[in-house]
């Protein structure tokens, strides 16, 4: 008999092997804190080449900060999941050198679709922008359990 997973180590493990050929996220420097069943929280740190011509971070960067979190939290489960839809709404604007945080949460997961909100927030606690996600799995592992 096997011995039983550990879902938190489980969804750690399947964010390592989700982010490791993750090449666009690691081009904008975005770095996961942690990963467990459902939630995920990553990190970016706002610099000059993400800057747009109103000196604040261009929207689709703080976007793309949200996505990953939530591709994170949306493959947790270790079934593989993608994307059917999310909007976003920016509530402050990100400038140069703002260190960012998304914070992803489960908010329903069904058999084939999951619903997630993640919350962008800056070093000091205020919030850039609320990114609604959806899900759909595909009902295949994506890392072996037992690796």
């Amino acid at each position: 008999m096997s011995e039983p997973v550990d879902k938190d180590e489980l969804a750690a493990r399947c964010g390592e092997a989700l982010f490791a050929s993750d090449h666009a996220s690691a081009s904008l420097g975005i770095t996961i804190v942690e990963v467990t069943p459902g939630h995920a929280t990553a990190t970016m740190e706002v610099r000059k080449d993400m800057v747009n011509g109103l000196d604040i971070c261009h929207g689709g960067l703080i976007f793309a900060l949200a996505d990953s979190t939530f591709a994170l939290a949306c493959n947790s489960h270790n079934v593989v999941a993608y994307a059917m839809g999310c909007n976003i709404e920016y509530l402050r604007p990100a400038v140069l050198g703002d260190q960012l945080t998304a914070t992803a949460t489960e908010m329903a997961v069904t058999r084939n679709t999951g619903s997630y909100v993640v919350s962008v927030i800056n070093q000091n606690g205020k919030t850039v922008a609320v990114f609604h996600g959806r899900s759909s799995s595909r009902g295949r592992p994506l890392i072996k359990a037992a690796d």
